[in-house]
């Protein structure tokens, strides 16, 4: 294996969100090619022990730098600063796999069991929203990874919205959150989940933003201190500390607890299950020098927007991925990075979501727009939610292939699209099916019905979504 080199570029004057490309890392399947899969005769592949553990291995190496880009800012200077000091929280029982390292964890608000069941039972609590009509789980399903099934979510009602404000952008799944350094679709400047909560519960109507949950007052930290259940919660988590700070860091807490590594795809990884022979070769097209898909979603969270114990650097992107044009983005209610810069080339760019959990996370895109013709109003019938989204990701490679959707439907590519990542690409009909069946080997199906992710106390009325 060829070695890496991956540095941070310091800002650009002229672009403060400049991001400075580096030496990519090689693919899996050029690791993989050297061996041969043996059979088992039952119609699935069960890989070597060697291939095993050069996949394994190359999957940790590769959470550090899976061919994304690294950007340099305080904050993540400051980050890598704690990390290196170890941050001095005492161990915390992540329950991961061997090899798989625990997210980042920052030393003011360390991981405690009290302090996830806390932030468990502020995220089902409707008593945090203005009329108590909505909880966090009323945009974010459990058994959708976290995600909502719509194409975009609305707040609460209020003035001038008796049915809530249209959100810009489609809610994201929660899996794995806790290894994102960056939380949301366009805004660099909410890197912790600690501060990215803010928005939800107190922001306004704005350009770009909308009254999620509405918060305005003290009324709701009033409601949880005359809770025997959540008096002595917040005196194991946080002292007796009934405070909005309080609030943001338990769920904080529960969110990091959200670690999912249990799909097929793991299994095979860990050599305790296999793929199916479509499956393991389209494993060999995503990581492929064709296709490229690892470029902006790799690592073991597939994605370019990661942070772990094992980091090296902060390391995140953001990319227009060929949509829409630049004209058609006039249009939309959110331009994607733009948004936050300001800036021209920063148009319809967006943070490259993880592709863990897929078969739970539509519709895709930041704004929702691709799903299949019928999408299931059940999502833990497996076999109904696979063929939806083998439907929607079929579409979306041959948007790929094309070199974007806009690209697709004759319409001018982005100035912003990165014609090295996004341009057509030639695999077969075969090609693209094995893919797909690859992306849905992604989904942990037994993360969408773990109990100690789910709604702690249902017979409660204020508790749910």
């Amino acid at each position: 294996m060829e070695s890496s080199t991956v540095s941070l570029s310091q800002p650009s004057a002229s672009h403060p969100l400049q991001i400075e490309r580096r030496a990519l890392l090689p693919s899996f399947a050029s690791m993989a090619r050297s061996h041969s899969p043996d059979h088992n005769g039952v119609g699935e592949i069960r890989p070597l022990a060697a291939i095993r553990r050069a996949l394994y291995i190359f999957l940790i190496v590769a959470g550090l730098a899976p061919g994304g880009c690294k950007e340099d800012s305080g904050n993540d200077v400051a980050l890598l600063a704690a990390l290196a000091a170890g941050g001095g929280c005492p161990s915390y029982d992540w329950n991961l796999p061997p090899g798989v390292p625990a997210p980042v964890v920052p030393s003011d608000n360390c991981m405690t069991p009290a302090r996830v069941e806390l932030g468990r039972h502020l995220f089902y609590d409707k008593a945090l929203s203005r009329d108590e009509s909505m909880s966090c789980a009323s945009c974010h399903f459990q058994e959708r990874a976290f995600a909502d099934g719509k194409t975009r979510p609305r707040g609460i009602a209020h003035a001038g919205f008796p049915t809530g404000e249209l959100h810009p952008r489609n809610a994201q799944h929660l899996s794995n959150a806790g290894y994102h350094t960056k939380l949301t679709w366009n805004n660099p400047l909410l890197d912790t989940l600690e501060g990215q909560s803010r928005v939800p519960l107190f922001s306004e109507s704005g350009d770009n933003s909308i009254v999620e949950l509405g918060l305005q007052d003290q009324q709701y930290l009033n409601k949880l201190a005359s809770d025997d259940t959540y008096r002595q919660l917040f005196q194991q988590a946080y002292d007796g500390d009934i405070s909005e700070q309080s609030v943001r860091f338990a769920l904080a807490s529960f969110q990091r607890s959200m670690t999912s590594f249990d799909s097929d795809y793991d299994r095979f990884i860990k050599g305790q299950g296999s793929l199916s022979p479509a499956a393991y070769r389209g494993f060999e097209v995503f990581n492929g020098e064709v296709a490229e898909c690892f470029h902006c979603h790799g690592g073991f969270n597939f994605t370019d927007t990661s942070l772990h114990t094992n980091s090296g650097a902060v390391e995140f992107a953001f990319h227009n991925n060929g949509l829409y044009s630049d004209a058609e983005y006039n249009s939309k209610p959110t331009k994607g990075l733009q948004d936050i810069s300001n800036q021209a080339l920063d148009r319809g760019k967006f943070r490259a979501p993880s592709l863990r959990n897929i078969v739970l996370t539509m519709p895709y895109f930041h704004d929702g727009s691709v799903n299949c013709s019928s999408p299931p109003a059940d999502a833990t019938n497996r076999t109904a939610m696979e063929a939806c989204a083998r439907e929607a990701l079929t579409v979306i490679v041959d948007m790929y292939r094309a070199g974007g959707d806009a690209a697709k439907r004759g319409q001018p590519t982005g100035a912003a699209v990165d014609a090295s990542l996004i341009r057509p690409f030639s695999i077969t009909d075969s090609q693209r099916d094995d893919l797909v069946e690859f992306l849905i080997s992604l989904t942990d199906w037994s993360f969408a019905s773990r109990s100690d992710l789910a709604n702690p106390r249902p017979s409660h009325s204020r508790f749910g979504r």
